[in-house]
């Protein structure tokens, strides 16, 4: 089962908890990136054998050479598809809605994340109606919002490769 786990800030300590099926998932939406930053973490997750993906930068994220991008759900550009990707290069995106479902697929996205499957706020949707949206698309989906120890058996009821998310992984005790 994939995971990733979104991040906005770089703790050697939480990144040394994740095992190899872990894409790390740098956001930082409240101030400009720092490049050193992000070229510290990108060699740290490539020393512990990680993926890295850059939020909403996709022009960075090539420039970088990191493993890919994220596209948020509020995200609706389609200029990336301009850009010559390197073959390996990951897009992945999220969504809310059938709407927004069909936007990310239009831009090109190869993973998308639902949410919330679990976590009771404005985007709650259930395993019910998160089966139900998943099935409206052929990309593959990833599950997003309050997966927890407790719950994550559950994802084995939907069509979901993976789940993502941020407390689940800052709670690990160990790898």
């Amino acid at each position: 089962m994939k995971k990733y786990y979104f991040i906005d800030q770089f703790i050697k300590s939480n990144i040394d908890k994740q095992n190899k099926n872990t894409t790390i998932i740098y956001r930082n939406y409240t101030k400009n990136y720092k490049i050193d930053e992000i070229i510290l973490l990108r060699n740290y997750c490539r020393e512990k054998r990680l993926k890295f993906i850059l939020s909403n930068n996709i022009k960075l994220s090539v420039k970088l050479k990191l493993d890919g991008a994220y596209i948020p759900s509020f995200n609706k550009n389609f200029s990336h598809l301009s850009y010559k990707l390197k073959r390996n290069f990951i897009l992945i995106g999220s969504a809310h809605s059938l709407k927004e479902i069909r936007i990310k697929e239009k831009q090109n996205i190869k993973e998308i994340f639902v949410s919330s499957i679990f976590k009771k706020n404005k985007n709650y949707l259930g395993i019910y109606k998160f089966n139900l949206l998943s099935n409206y698309s052929l990309k593959k989906i990833i599950a997003l919002g309050g997966v927890s120890d407790v719950n994550i058996k559950l994802l084995s009821l939907t069509k979901s490769i993976g789940f993502a998310g941020i407390s689940f992984f800052d709670q690990k005790k160990g790898p």
